[in-house]
C-alpha cells in the first residue's frame, strides 16, 4: 500500500491501514508531517502554528486518530465557550444540570449578546432539527439548499444569524452560510449541541501542532511500514485504466497493490492522466472544487492582556482569540516574564486574501484593543500573518 501525502488525511489513512494489516509506505514532499495543519519555529525559537486548530467532543474520528498516535493527552478540553460583542456584553455556551437536549438552556437564556426575539427564533429552528434528529425535509431538495436559505425559511432574525448561527458554523465549516450546504450546518448543531451533553466541548492543542504527529511515524514503522519525507510525486503511471506506479525525483519509481492519494485536489488534477480522467468522470471535474481560506494573525505583547484561554468576538473581522501563553503553560514561559502570545483566527477569510500584511495587523489590533481593555496600554512586540 502506497499513501501519497503526510497531512491529516494521509496520516489517518496510513495509520488505519497499517493497523488493519497493510504494509504502508507513506511519501510526503515536505521535510515534516502534518501538511498545512502543522507548526514551524521562528529564529528566536518560538513555535508558531500555521493556524489554530481545534476539535469538538463530537469529532470522534479526529479523537480516534489522536488516540491511535498517542496524542490524546496533548489536547486540553474546555466545557465553557465565551463570546463577547463590541459593546462588552458577554455570553457563554456551557452545559448545565439538565440532560440533553436541554443541557444548554440556562446559558442560552442568559446569553447577553442575543435579544429575546433572537433567542425565540433560534429555539424554533433548533426544535426543527431536534424533531428530525438532525434532518429536516427540505435538506432532500434536488441540488440541496444553502444554510442561509435554510435559516431564512425558518425566519431567523438578523441578530440570530450573525451572532449565533454564523459564528458557530463559519468557524466549524470554514465557509460562509450562503456557500455551505445546509446538511452540514444542521449536522453540526445536531451532533455538537443537541444529541448529547459533550459534543460542544472544545479541545485545543496544548503543544505546537507539529508535536501532535510525533507518534505517526513510529506507528507505521512498527507495523513494517515506512515514512519517507522530501519525496514529491512527479508522475502517476497507468496502464489499462489502472495505476501501475508513482514516480519521484531522479526517476525513482515505486509500485504497490493499492494507492491512496491524500493530496490537494489541484495537485491530483495535474498528476492524473487523461486516461484515468476519462475512465472516472468525477476526476474530470476536480478543477470545479473551490477552497476557502483561513487567516491566522499572531501577536506578541510585552505584558498580559488576556486571562481567558480563548474568546469568540462578535460583529468583528476577528472571530477567535486564543491565549497561546495560557494554553502552552510553562512551555513558553509565563506572561509576566515574556509578555503574552495571542493567536487570532479568521475563517472563510476571502476578503483578506488580497490585503497586505500590515493592513490586516492594524485591523485586528484595533479590534483586539477594543475587546480587551488591558491590550490598550500594552505594546505590540511583534506580529505575523499566515494565510
Amino acid at each position: 500500500m502506497i499513501v501519497i501525502g503526510g497531512g491529516l488525511a494521509g496520516l489517518s489513512a496510513g495509520i488505519a491501514l497499517a493497523e488493519a494489516g497493510w504494509r504502508v509506505r507513506l511519501f510526503e514532499q515536505r521535510p515534516y508531517l502534518g501538511g498545512r495543519a502543522t507548526s514551524y519555529v521562528l529564529p528566536d525559537g518560538e513555535h508558531v502554528d500555521n493556524c489554530q486548530h481545534v476539535t469538538l467532543g463530537c469529532c470522534t474520528n479526529l479523537e480516534d486518530f489522536y488516540r491511535r498516535v498517542g496524542s490524546e493527552n496533548k489536547i486540553k478540553f474546555f466545557d465553557r465557550l465565551l463570546f463577547q460583542d463590541p459593546q462588552g456584553r458577554k455570553g457563554t455556551m456551557q452545559a448545565g444540570f439538565l440532560p440533553a437536549p436541554l443541557h444548554m438552556t440556562e446559558s442560552f437564556l442568559t446569553f447577553a449578546p442575543l435579544t429575546m426575539a433572537d433567542k425565540r427564533s433560534i429555539a424554533s429552528a433548533l426544535l426543527d432539527i431536534l424533531r428530525g434528529r438532525g434532518h429536516t425535509p427540505d435538506l432532500d431538495e434536488p441540488g440541496g439548499i444553502s444554510m442561509l436559505v435554510w435559516l431564512r425559511r425558518r425566519k431567523q432574525t438578523p441578530g440570530a444569524i450573525e451572532r449565533f448561527w454564523r459564528v458557530v458554523l463559519v468557524s466549524a465549516l470554514d465557509e460562509e452560510l450562503e456557500r455551505t450546504d445546509a446538511r452540514f450546518g444542521v449536522d453540526v448543531f445536531w451532533k455538537g449541541f443537541l444529541s448529547n451533553r459533550s459534543g460542544y466541548r472544545m479541545g485545543v492543542p496544548a503543544v505546537p501542532l507539529a508535536e501532535l504527529y510525533d507518534g505517526c511515524k513510529s506507528e507505521i514503522e512498527k507495523r513494517g511500514g515506512e515514512v519517507n519525507l522530501r519525496m514529491p510525486v512527479r508522475a502517476i503511471h497507468c496502464d489499462n485504466g489502472g495505476v501501475t506506479g508513482v514516480e519521484f525525483d531522479g526517476r525513482r519509481r515505486e509500485s504497490a497493490d493499492a494507492y491512496v492519494f491524500a493530496v490537494p485536489h489541484e495537485a491530483l488534477a495535474e498528476l492524473l492522466s487523461e486516461q484515468i480522467k476519462e475512465k472516472e468522470p468525477a476526476f474530470g471535474h476536480l478543477e470545479n472544487i473551490r477552497v476557502s481560506p483561513i487567516t491566522g494573525v499572531h501577536f506578541w505583547f510585552d505584558r498580559e492582556v488576556m486571562r481567558e484561554p480563548f474568546v469568540t468576538l462578535l460583529d468583528t473581522t476577528t472571530q477567535w482569540v486564543f491565549n497561546k501563553t495560557a494554553l502552552y503553560g510553562e512551555r513558553n514561559g509565563g506572561a509576566t516574564e515574556k509578555g503574552q502570545y495571542l493567536q487570532l483566527v479568521i475563517s472563510a477569510s476571502h476578503d483578506l486574501l488580497q490585503k497586505p500584511r500590515q493592513e490586516i495587523i492594524d485591523l485586528c489590533l484595533t479590534e483586539l484593543r477594543q475587546a480587551l481593555p488591558m491590550a490598550r496600554e500594552a505594546s505590540l512586540v511583534k506580529a505575523t500573518v499566515i494565510k
